[in-house]
C-alpha cells in the first residue's frame, strides 16, 4: 500500500508506488495532488491543496489519470478553480475527483447528426441550448452514428450518441498539459479589435497571436485587461486570476456579471469563463491554472470560435514554479527561477494560434499574459523570456500612469510583429490609410519624445518653430488620441473607424500647424489657440 513518507509544504514523498505514472493524480490522505517525480517505487506529489495536517503513514491513493480539464455546457458563464473545480457550489468542488454537475441539472440537447451518417472527427452531433452566449457543440470522433437521442433534456453525463462505437456525452475530460489536436495552423492574419486606439492603430495583435503586458505595481494591468475582456471581439473570453489580490477577482467578476454585453445584448459573463485562483489559494492549483484556461480556451476554439484568454499574471506562475522546484532541491537559476522557466514560458504560449479544426471550420486561441516584475524591472528573467516568444509587446510606463495616461502602453517600449501583415488585412478591407495613419502616428511620437528630451536640457524656447510645433503635435497624439478613460460611455471602446478617424483628425491638425509656421505664422500664436475641440472629439458619440 502506497502511504505518505514525508510532508514539505506543498511537497509529498510517497513510497510504494510502484507502476505509477509521471503527472498521474493521486489522493493523498484526501488531499489531490500530481506526481511529478519518480524513483523506483518512491514518488515527488505535488499537492493541490493545503497539506495542514498530512502526516507521514497517511494512505495514498491513484487515480490512474492525469490532471485532466471537465469541458463541457458547464464553462460558460461560470467560476471555477485552478482545477477547474466550480467555486459556487460548497461541498462540490472540494472532491478531487470532480467527476459530476450540480445534482439534478439537466441540458437541453438537439441532435445534428442522423443514425447512418458518417463523420468525420470533430464534427458537431447536436448542440446544447442555455449554456452560454455562444452556441455549444457536441463534438464527436470520426466513424458511423449508430444511434443518437431525439431532442430532449438530459444530464451532463448521459450518453447522447454512439459514434464509432464510442458513446458520446455532453461533457468529456483532456489532460490539461497536453494540446488538444488540430488540423493546420492558418497563415492568414486577422485582427483582434479590443477597442483601445493605442492597441488597435499603434500595437496591434492578430487572432491567434501572443501578448505580454509587464508593467510594475500601479501601471493598471489588471484595468486594461478588464478593458480587453470587455470589448475585444472575441467569442469566447477565458480569464484566469493567478495570483491576483481577492478584491481585484471580485471586481472583475462583479463587472462582467453587470456589463451588457454589445454582441449579444445579455450579460458579457455569459460567454465567459473565470478561473479565479487568488493569492491566498494553494501555490500549485496556481501553477496549474494557466494549463487549465488554455485547455478551455482550445475547447471552445475546436467549436469554430475565436477564444481570448488573459492570464494575470504570469509571473505569480513563475514564482509557483520557483517555490516547488526549491522544496524538490532543483537546481536554481537566475534569480532562484528553475532552469526550464524558459522551456515552460514557451510551451505555454505556443498553445495560441488561429487554426484549422479536426471538424473543417477555423477558430482561434489568443493568449494575453500580464508580467508583474519586482519592483518594476523589466530586465527579470521572466519578463525577458516572455517577450523572446511572443508577438506583441505592450509594455506599461510608470511616468504615463502616475501622468493619469492610461492605458499607459509605452509606444516607444513596445513593438507588434504583426503589424505589417496587418496592414494587410486592413487593405484588403478597404482601410487603404490604415499602414499610413500608422506609420506618421508613430514617426511623430518617436519625433516629438526626442525632442522633449532636448527642450529640457535648453528650454522649449530655444527650438525652432518646427520643431515646437511637432512637440504641440505630440501633446495632441497623447492626449486627443492615445488616452482613453475607462469610466466613459462614450470612450471605454473605439471602433476600428473611428480610431482611424480620430487619429486622421488629429493629423490633420498637426499639419495645419506646421503649414501656418510655414507661412511665417509665430509658433507662441499658434500653441495658443483653442485646441479643445480636438481633444474633446474623442468624447463625441
Amino acid at each position: 500500500m502506497a502511504v505518505v513518507t514525508r510532508v514539505n509544504g506543498p511537497l509529498v514523498e510517497v513510497d510504494g508506488m510502484a507502476g505509477a505514472s509521471m503527472f498521474e493524480l493521486v489522493d493523498a490522505g484526501g488531499v489531490p495532488g500530481e506526481i511529478v517525480a519518480l524513483k523506483g517505487a518512491h514518488a515527488t506529489v505535488q499537492a493541490y491543496e493545503y497539506t495542514g495536517g498530512l502526516a507521514p503513514g497517511r494512505p495514498v491513493e491513484r487515480m490512474g489519470v492525469p490532471l485532466s480539464a471537465r469541458l463541457g455546457p458547464h464553462l460558460l458563464g461560470g467560476i471555477f478553480d485552478g482545477l477547474l473545480r466550480p467555486l459556487d457550489g460548497a461541498g462540490v468542488w472540494l472532491d478531487p475527483r470532480a467527476a459530476r454537475t450540480r445534482e439534478g441539472r439537466t441540458w437541453r440537447f438537439t441532435p445534428l447528426a442522423e443514425p447512418g451518417q458518417t463523420i468525420a472527427p470533430g464534427t458537431p452531433v447536436g448542440t446544447v441550448e442555455g449554456a452560454g452566449a455562444v452556441p455549444y457543440l457536441v463534438l464527436a470522433p470520426g466513424g458511423t452514428v449508430s444511434s443518437i437521442r431525439p431532442p430532449g433534456a438530459y444530464p451532463a453525463d448521459a450518453p447522447v450518441a454512439t459514434v464509432g462505437g464510442h458513446r458520446v456525452t455532453m461533457v468529456w475530460h483532456w489532460p490539461v498539459r497536453r494540446a488538444l489536436p488540430h488540423r493546420e495552423r492558418l497563415g492568414e492574419q486577422v485582427p483582434l479589435i479590443t477597442g483601445q486606439r493605442v492597441v488597435d492603430l499603434l500595437l496591434p495583435v492578430r487572432k491567434g497571436g501572443t501578448v505580454a503586458v509587464p508593467g510594475g505595481f500601479g501601471t493598471g494591468k489588471t484595468v486594461l485587461l478588464q478593458q480587453i475582456a470587455k470589448w475585444c471581439d472575441a467569442d469566447v473570453v477565458v480569464y484566469i486570476g493567478c495570483g491576483e489580490r481577492g478584491n481585484e477577482m471580485a471586481d472583475v467578476v462583479a463587472a462582467l456579471a453587470e456589463l451588457t454585453d454589445p454582441r449579444t445584448g445579455g450579460r458579457l459573463s455569459e460567454r465567459t469563463v473565470v478561473i479565479a485562483n487568488t493569492s491566498n489559494m494553494p501555490m500549485m492549483a496556481r501553477e496549474a491554472s494557466v494549463y487549465t484556461g488554455i485547455t478551455v480556451a482550445e475547447h471552445f476554439r475546436d467549436m469554430g470560435y475565436d477564444a481570448v484568454v488573459i492570464a494575470d499574471s504570469t509571473s505569480r506562475w513563475a514564482e509557483a514554479r520557483r517555490e516547488f522546484a526549491s522544496r524538490g532541491g532543483a537546481l536554481p537559476a537566475e534569480e532562484g527561477y528553475p532552469a526550464d522557466l524558459a522551456s515552460a514560458l514557451a510551451a505555454f504560449y505556443e498553445r495560441a494560434g488561429r487554426v484549422t479544426t479536426l471538424g473543417g471550420r477555423t477558430g482561434s486561441v489568443t493568449i494575453i499574459g500580464a508580467v508583474s516584475p519586482p519592483g518594476g524591472d523589466l530586465t527579470e528573467p521572466v519578463t525577458t523570456h516572455t517577450q523572446r516568444f511572443v508577438r506583441t509587446l505592450w509594455s506599461l510606463e510608470r511616468d504615463l500612469a502616475y501622468a493619469r495616461h492610461y492605458p499607459a502602453v509605452s509606444w516607444a517600449g513596445s513593438f507588434s510583429r504583426d503589424g505589417d501583415a496587418l496592414a494587410r488585412w486592413h487593405a484588403r478591407h478597404g482601410r487603404d490609410g490604415w499602414s499610413a495613419t500608422r506609420a506618421r502616428v508613430a514617426s511623430l511620437l518617436g519625433e516629438a519624445d526626442r525632442l522633449a528630451a532636448l527642450a529640457e536640457l535648453v528650454g522649449t524656447g530655444t527650438l525652432p518653430a518646427r520643431e515646437r510645433v511637432i512637440l504641440l503635435g505630440g501633446r495632441l497624439l497623447r492626449e486627443g488620441f492615445l488616452q482613453q478613460s475607462s469610466l466613459s460611455p462614450v470612450d471605454a471602446y473605439c471602433s476600428p473607424g473611428r480610431t482611424a478617424a480620430l487619429a486622421v483628425r488629429v493629423l490633420e491638425t498637426i499639419d495645419e500647424c506646421l503649414a501656418l509656421t510655414e507661412r511665417g505664422v509665430p509658433v507662441g500664436e499658434i500653441e495658443e489657440r483653442d485646441f479643445s475641440p480636438v481633444l474633446r472629439a474623442k468624447e463625441a458619440p
